[in-house]
């Protein structure tokens, strides 16, 4: 019977945490996993994944299995695989029907394993731990789940700070590579002990928090009740969550038997920390390397934007065989190709909140790099712009692109409304508005049901239906793709014809779309108005 360890004890363990005390390890809230779709074969960002670079000697891995990353893993394990019950069975016997996922995860393994094994046997830990991220997120290190975690090891805000990973504007490090997998390393290691060594407890904890358990735990205790994993009231993804690990285990342990092939990896690492010496343009690292933008960002998946952070850390990870290359052309790399400012001179009227607007940055960020104490700035004064360092960097993996991508995937049968949110407005109340569920409104933007929304921001709402069930003077285009149902907010100042010319539309489609206007010449801030939008033809 596993008894919780006394808090003397815990405290004892400080050391190990970091910045936060025993108390909020254990108060620390549940981590859901993302769900990642069977059949979509790109990543959580809208992506289309790149084959690994150089996938060499596959054959003769194959061929002889004397250097091959799945043996040294099975040489590590150290869970008790010999388990068998309904639960591992019906996970292992899905995974066995769904050949081609198992495939594309473990292809997808292959930037990341070879170091999150590293990592595991230099703290004598089970290596089935090193597979985790194939329940948690696929090995997709842009997945995202509704509970609003993040990354290759799904880490919810909260916890990400607990273990000292940053989200600013120009990243987010839960979903860097070796921040992530050390943080969840540490966790895994905190909860073993918390839980007196009893790994299946601390998976449990790591999904659904350790109150939980420890509260379920108390309640079988009470009872007379075993208190093992198998044995306690726990929610039902955390009941599915051990068994998936350990049915993924299995197979991987046994891949014959089971008839799921593996994709070959060699023992080797795929990648290397270079130290770039101070932030640089993602495609302009992404040349000096001889690597795709693509497979740039999957082994850096933590930036945001078209470049590395300002604040740090100056390193990225790239391939083993192009490091080389890399810091040869980054000694020889002119500093003004590093990065590219842009330069804005302040006008009459103008406010810092509006030009950050205009180039899709923050406030923040603009006094950063201009020095400046608060929002006060001066016309006539020129202000510095972040922005990529040539045309060709086209911003094409940043989180505003990455984002419209995850919006523009249309589900059958629906039509998209451009929404913009409204003070005081929830994904709830907007969902409900338009008749479609929070979850899959959350999904079509890339976000929680839980997130908060800003007020201006520009939500995707898939409704079911399509144009033709529309008023009938919807305007015509040659792409129906290209119209879209929206709803705006008048605000003040606007007129139907000043509305009607920024969208390229009469002022009699208006009142045809909006009983409210029909009949009424008179319009008031607030008030909110239907239109149908040729996308490409407003100003």
């Amino acid at each position: 019977m596993k008894h919780i360890i006394p808090l003397a004890f815990l405290f004892g363990l400080g050391a190990l945490g970091g910045c936060a005390t025993n108390d909020s390890l254990e108060n620390l809230p549940p981590m859901p996993a993302a769900k990642p779709s069977v059949d979509d074969l790109k990543l959580g960002n809208g992506m289309d994944e790149p084959a690994p670079v150089d996938d060499k000697n596959k054959q003769a891995i194959q061929a002889t299995d004397n250097d091959d990353l799945w043996a040294r893993l099975r040489a590590g394990y150290g869970l008790d695989l010999n388990i068998e019950n309904d639960r591992i069975r019906v996970q292992r016997e899905w995974y066995a029907r769904h050949p081609q996922y198992f495939t594309r995860v473990t292809r997808r393994s292959e930037r990341y394993l070879h170091y999150i094994i590293e990592q595991a046997e230099a703290r004598d830990m089970p290596l089935e731990l090193a597979l985790l991220p194939i329940v948690e997120s696929a090995f997709d290190p842009f997945a995202y789940s509704h509970g609003r975690a993040a990354g290759p090891w799904q880490f919810i805000p909260s916890t990400g700070d607990y273990f000292g990973m940053q989200r600013t504007w120009w990243e987010d490090q839960r979903r860097d590579i070796l921040k992530s997998t050390n943080a969840a390393l540490d966790y895994l290691q905190k909860l073993s002990s918390r839980f007196d060594g009893d790994w299946l407890l601390a998976l449990a904890s790591y999904n659904a928090g350790g109150g939980t358990i420890s509260r379920a735990i108390r309640h079988n205790e009470e009872a007379g009740k075993p208190t093992d994993f198998w044995n306690l009231n726990l929610p039902r993804e955390t009941t599915a969550y051990v068994p998936k690990l350990l049915a993924i285990a299995q197979i991987i342990g046994d891949p014959d038997t089971y008839n799921v092939p593996l994709h070959p990896i060699a023992n080797e690492p795929y990648f290397i920390t270079v130290n770039t010496g101070g932030q640089i343009d993602l495609a302009q690292a992404a040349r000096l390397a001889d690597i795709s933008v693509e497979e740039l960002y999957l082994l850096n998946p933590s930036y945001n934007r078209w470049a590395t952070s300002p604040d740090g850390p100056f390193r990225l990870l790239v391939p083993v065989n192009r490091a080389e290359r890399f810091r040869n052309k980054l000694v020889h790399l002119p500093k003004d190709q590093r990065m590219q400012w842009g330069r804005y001179q302040i006008r009459p009227g103008d406010n810092l909140g509006a030009i950050a607007r205009q180039y899709r940055t923050t406030p923040q960020v603009l006094r950063n790099i201009n020095h400046l104490k608060n929002n006060t700035i001066i016309a006539g004064r020129t202000l510095l712009i972040p922005g990529p360092a040539s045309t060709n960097s086209n911003d094409s993996l940043s989180a505003e692109t990455r984002l419209a991508k995850t919006q523009s995937k249309r589900p059958k049968g629906r039509q998209r409304i451009d929404y913009t949110v409204q003070s005081g407005e929830t994904l709830w109340e907007i969902a409900r508005r338009h008749k479609v569920g929070v979850s899959e409104l959350a999904k079509w933007n890339g976000i929680a049901p839980k997130d908060n929304l800003r007020v201006g921001q520009s939500l995707a709402v898939w409704t079911k239906g399509s144009l033709a069930g529309s008023p009938a003077s919807v305007p015509a285009a040659s792409n129906p793709n290209m119209v879209r149902k929206v709803r705006y907010a008048i605000r003040n100042g606007d007129s139907l014809y000043a509305i009607a010319d920024r969208f390229n539309v009469s002022v009699n489609d208006i009142k045809s779309w909006n009983n409210s206007v029909a009949s009424n010449q008179y319009i008031q801030p607030g008030q909110r108005l239907t239109l149908y939008v040729d996308i490409r033809q407003t100003h």
